[in-house]
């Protein structure tokens, strides 16, 4: 299509603002983008828009447009949601450079604009594929029961023989056309290689589509990515994005039929991100519930706001879930990496897929999870049917990964989920380590199950791998237990025995603390609890004999030893 033909719409609400005389000059594709430098986002052609948020000073219009105009891209529109004119500079600036410039009126999306240029562009190129640009559009604009992707894929597949499937980032299948059926289904197997491969392609900054062999096949991966312009570092969302797998070879396709694959690939995109604002409801629950947790709210406060989750995670009839907590936390092996990308929400995005059973399909299942994410961690609440008579009559899509019916989530069973692919996409460049912790029926549990799961995340990144998890079953007796003693029962615990020592050590300087450390580190052996400090055993049995005198304790008594320990621990 050409740039007059967008100009002479209308509803694009589109405002020439200078080069008339370039209006002839076909437009192949469209990229929103605010960074100062996109040239490695644009291949030619494209109908750039931008929010001007790159333009800090007069001059950056110059050197924006000027790698705009070397790029050959067709045209620039800026919108007017956050200015009120656009600016002088910029006009000049595309005059000099002889590049189409447009207004976007405040009330027009470039969403819009950007689903316009996908439908009319594939169309011209593709005759054929006209109707499922169309159809699609019609189907998105109607609401969740359209269909969504899969009308898309029943299309390619009755209209152009292609049999095609869109793959979470662990192979899990989104969609796909009714015309696989005709065939040999796609294994669970196949898609975790297909996954994989994409993982590390896209990881490596590769371009789009990647040919893999798998399970005697021959398969086109494309990835699916957002109508803006993608993170500078590709890690920081490729762990989390879609692709579409094709069953055929796209190294001998013209470029027609490419370029129409990857109009295919933004149509789901943008249906991607509808469904991906969906999710801000649950995340925003979740942060609400884990920043009550970690502020020590009131119990009964938290309950609330759980009792607002509930019915958003687990809708219709029957009694309040018991729950889970899973903490993920995703570390880069580089350190200049991990200071620039953000783990936390990475760790989110990845936890949201990989909680979702991968035995179900469609994009419903993952509207059962609520994650939420710190700086450097994504924590999950996952809920479950509290009775076990609801529990046996759930269906797979109301379990998460791993989840056997009434048992609740099994560490072991998440990892083989997501392992194998999810290896691919961090080989090299870092890893992931899930705990799962045990599942609690009320708020006052909620903190004990959270603390818990961080225990278990810290034993799984003990081990080798890229990949790890560990649950609640394998943490020591005293670790389970500790996490669930009440903040008043703690406190009140480790003062009655440790707040005599403190004071003792500020007044006197008496290290009286390290010492009973290391005296139970060393299992209340005198000569080498002694070595360590390098003291004389008779002044540790001075200091020991202090530390029963102010406290009213025996440690030659077992059940003395225990208490200090545990009050240590707590502490």
């Amino acid at each position: 299509m050409r740039l007059r033909a967008l100009l002479e719409t209308d509803a694009l609400g589109l405002r020439l603002l200078g080069g008339e005389d370039e209006l002839d000059r076909t437009v192949r594709g469209v990229m929103t983008t605010d960074l100062r430098d996109p040239s490695r986002y644009l291949s030619g052609g494209e109908l750039v828009l931008t929010g001007l948020a790159w333009r800090r000073e007069p001059a950056d219009s110059e050197r924006f447009v000027r790698i705009l105009a070397t790029a050959g891209v067709a045209g620039l529109a800026a919108g007017e949601a956050e200015i009120s004119s656009t600016p002088d500079d910029l006009i000049e600036a595309c005059a000099r450079h002889r590049l189409p410039l447009f207004s976007v009126d405040e009330t027009v999306s470039f969403a819009s604009i950007t689903e316009h240029v996908v439908r009319q562009v594939s169309g011209e190129r593709a005759g054929d594929l006209a109707a499922v640009v169309d159809r699609h559009r019609r189907l998105m604009t109607s609401g969740p029961a359209g269909g969504g992707p899969e009308v898309v894929l029943d299309l390619l597949g009755s209209d152009l023989d292609l049999r095609a499937w869109v793959l979470s980032p662990t192979g899990r299948p989104i969609a796909g056309s009714s015309l696989a059926g005709a065939g040999p289904a796609l294994s669970p197997d196949v898609s975790a290689v297909l996954a994989g491969e994409h993982l590390a392609a896209a990881r490596s900054g590769r371009r789009g589509p990647h040919r893999v062999t798998a399970g005697g096949a021959t398969y086109s991966l494309f990835p699916i990515r957002g109508t803006s312009a993608g993170p500078a570092d590709p890690r920081e969302t490729v762990l989390s994005d879609w692709l579409l797998a094709v069953e055929a070879d796209a190294g001998d396709w013209p470029a027609e039929r490419l370029d129409l694959l990857h109009g295919v690939t933004q149509l789901i995109a943008v249906e991607r991100e509808r469904r991906e604002a969906v999710r801000t409801v649950r995340r925003r629950l979740a942060q609400e519930v884990l920043e009550l947790v970690q502020s020590n709210a009131a119990p009964a406060e938290i309950a609330a706001r759980l009792r607002v989750a509930a019915p958003v995670l687990m809708p219709g009839p029957g009694a309040a879930p018991h729950w889970q907590v899973v903490v993920a936390r995703v570390e880069w092996t580089d350190g200049e990496t991990a200071a620039a990308l953000p783990a936390g929400p990475i760790a989110q995005s990845l936890l949201e897929e990989a909680l979702v059973d991968p035995d179900a399909t469609g994009t419903e299942p993952s509207e059962r999870i609520a994650v939420a994410h710190t700086d450097d961690e994504a924590v999950a609440l996952v809920p479950l049917p509290a009775a076990p008579a609801v529990a046996q009559t759930a269906t797979d899509e109301d379990r998460p990964a791993g989840a056997g019916a009434g048992t609740g989530l099994h560490a072991d069973a998440l990892l083989a989920a997501v392992r194998a692919p999810l290896s691919r996409g961090l080989d090299g460049d870092g890893r992931l380590t899930f705990g799962v912790s045990a599942a609690v029926h009320s708020a006052e549990g909620l903190r004990g199950a959270l603390e818990e799961a961080r225990h278990a995340r810290r034993v799984a990144a003990a081990r080798p791998g890229r990949v790890c998890a560990a649950g609640h079953q394998e943490l020591a007796s005293h670790v389970l237990l500790l996490p669930f003693v009440p903040d008043d029962v703690r406190r009140a615990f480790t003062a009655r025995l440790l707040d005599p020592l403190r004071e003792y050590d500020n007044r006197h300087r008496a290290e009286l603390i390290p010492t009973l450390e290391a005296f139970l580190d060393s299992d209340g052996s005198w000569t080498r609890c002694a070595t360590r400090l390098h003291l004389h055993v008779n002044t540790l049995r001075y200091r020991v004999g202090r530390i029963e005198q102010l406290t009213g304790r025996d440690l030659s008594r077992l059940e003395d030893k225990l208490d200090f320990f545990l009050a240590l621990r707590m502490s």
